[in-house]
């Protein structure tokens, strides 16, 4: 679902065939712009996913390598950055644009789910977020997919998702409320697996298949600060 800056790194590396030394340098007109420091063991550090860089360093890199933050954060949104605005003043920097979607809470049975008693708030997501409505996390059966108690899940809405992808899912006889699992499909079997081995995955065969229905895919999540 995510990747990380690390892997969003080196894949621009590889990419463009460049090396940390060369992001050092990329980046020294906007460090000298904002103020900033940015050097090889800074790079270093996030290239090996030892350190992951505060919003200062993560504008910089977006900047220097032209790609979004966003998408240097490993979410899965366009690589292309926004037109940045050079006139801005140099402690300033720009938010990204941002829309409003619908939190989920409690789904009402046999209602659409963004029907008026499904919403339990709206949250602002960057508009570059290819999400429909939002979950919060309950529980710490997704941690290993670094998803914890309590924090924000974007959902795509759509019916079907592909084989390991993480997908909110209703439970006929089960749940009240979406849940997060990851889907696997084969012939006459769904099984919907949690990322925490103390969890066993559910698996429906035959016609309990028909109880599961999956609302959308997720596609990005947001951490509480802790």
């Amino acid at each position: 679902m995510k990747s990380s800056t690390s892997e969003r790194l080196r894949e621009i590396m590889r990419e463009r065939n460049i090396k940390q030394a060369d992001i050092v340098r990329l980046a020294e007109p906007y460090c000298a712009k904002f103020r900033q420091k940015l050097g090889r063991n800074d790079i270093s550090q996030f290239v090996s996913g030892k350190v992951k860089p505060g919003q200062w360093k993560l504008t910089i890199l977006g900047l220097a390598l032209n790609v979004s933050e966003a998408w240097l954060m490993g979410y899965d949104v366009p690589r292309d950055r926004d037109t940045y605005d050079p006139d801005l003043p140099s402690n300033i920097l720009p938010l990204p644009k941002t829309r409003k979607v619908p939190l989920l809470g409690t789904i009402a049975c046999g209602e659409p789910i963004l029907a008026t008693e499904n919403i339990a708030a709206y949250l602002d997501v960057a508009e570059e977020i290819h999400c429909d409505f939002a979950l919060r996390c309950k529980g710490d059966s997704m941690m290993d997919a670094r998803i914890l108690d309590g924090d924000v899940v974007y959902i795509r809405h759509q019916p079907d998702v592909e084989n390991g992808e993480i997908a909110a899912v209703l439970i006929d006889g089960m749940e009240t409320e979406a849940t997060l699992k990851r889907v696997y499909k084969s012939e006459g079997q769904l099984m919907l697996t949690p990322a925490n081995a103390a969890y066993s995955p559910l698996v429906f065969i035959g016609e309990d298949i028909a109880r599961v229905r999956i609302l959308g895919k997720a596609v990005a999540f947001a951490s509480l600060v802790r």
